[in-house]
This record gives structure tokens, C-alpha cells and sequence, in this order.
């Protein structure tokens, strides 16, 4: 049993790196920073986020691609997960703080019945949570569902800037928010 630690450790520093492949590409992908399981990538390192779209929690249909133009910030979440618990309230007061500024939050539950998944948001988070249980969305980010939580920060233009594979706290995650938002918009609307 005690054996069952280490793996775990050095399964979670494989994984971090896994996050590079997110931020970008080839060689770009020691240019990210990578500082404690948190990477950001400069706005010329970012490649576009795949497809986030789904059944919302609460009824309905939801694509990012909708919020194109601002800051979006993904938080893979179960019910089941200690940590996701732990970050809600974070989350939602980063939410609160930054939504005036451009951004949007959207949770994205995996491996979770939906009875289970609305029962655990109510009273904890107002923004609306996309409902995945077989864990896609998760899985075209190259975040395995047995990582979270994990927040995936994407910029203006649709780029994955930030992926953080622990839980977080306002204090930390904020501050990321706030300085993507601030970034100044491509000035050829690409990349």
C-alpha cells in the first residue's frame, strides 16, 4: 500500500507536463513557464483551445466559442472530488470579481451522475456547468479525469493561456484572470 504514493506522485509530475502540450507545440513547448503544476504561455506561444461545447447541468446547449472575446475559465469538477469542494468558493468569489472585466467562468463535470452534479453546484456556484460524464471535454484538453481539478484559462482569441492542475484560491487564480483579461487583443485577430 505504501507503494501506492510514490506512483501517484510520479503519475501527477507526468501529467503536469502533459499540460504543455495544451499551451502549445513542437519546440514551443519549453517556452511555456511551468511553475509549480501551473503553466502559462505567452500570448505568442498559445494555440487554440479544441471544441468546448455540450448539454448544460441545468438544460440547454453551451459553446465557448459563444464567448469569444472574453477571458473564459474552464474548472474540470466531480462531486465525488475533496478538492473540487475545497475550491468552489474560490471560484465562484474569482468569478464575481472578474466578470465585470470580460471574463466567463463554465464548470465542466466529469464522471458524475447529473442528479449528483446540480445537487453539489447549488448554493456553491452561479455560473452554468457543462455536463460531462464520459469525461471528452476533459480529455481533448490532455486532462485525465483522474486529475482533477483542474482550470484551464483561455484567452480573448479562444487560446489556452493557463492550465492549473490543482485546486485553486481567489488569491491565486486572479490574479491570472485579471492579466489575461488585460492583455491587449491581437492586433490581426489571430494566432
Amino acid at each position: 500500500m505504501r507503494l501506492r504514493r510514490p506512483i501517484a506522485v510520479l503519475l501527477a509530475a507526468v501529467t503536469a507536463g502533459a499540460a504543455l502540450v495544451g499551451c502549445s507545440s513542437g519546440t514551443e513547448e519549453s517556452r511555456c513557464a511551468n511553475n509549480d503544476g501551473i503553466v502559462e504561455c505567452a500570448p505568442d506561444q498559445r494555440s487554440a483551445a479544441p471544441k468546448i461545447a455540450g448539454d448544460l447541468l441545468t438544460g440547454g446547449r453551451y459553446d465557448v466559442s459563444q464567448a469569444r472575446g472574453q477571458v473564459v475559465v474552464l474548472n474540470f469538477w466531480g462531486s465525488w472530488c475533496a478538492p473540487c469542494r475545497a475550491e468552489a468558493d474560490d471560484l465562484e468569489a474569482s468569478y464575481q470579481a472578474t466578470k465585470g472585466s470580460g471574463v466567463a467562468f463554465l464548470g465542466i463535470n466529469v464522471q458524475d451522475s447529473r442528479d449528483k452534479a446540480i445537487a453539489f453546484e447549488e448554493g456553491r456556484v452561479t455560473y452554468p456547468s457543462l455536463f460531462d460524464p464520459a469525461s471528452r471535454l476533459a480529455l481533448a484538453l490532455d486532462i485525465p479525469p483522474n486529475t482533477i481539478p483542474a482550470t484551464v484559462v483561455l484567452d480573448r482569441q479562444g487560446r489556452i493561456a493557463t492550465v492549473i492542475r490543482a485546486a485553486v484560491t481567489q488569491e491565486g487564480l486572479r490574479p491570472i484572470v485579471e492579466r489575461i483579461a488585460a492583455e491587449e487583443p491581437a492586433s490581426n485577430g489571430s494566432r
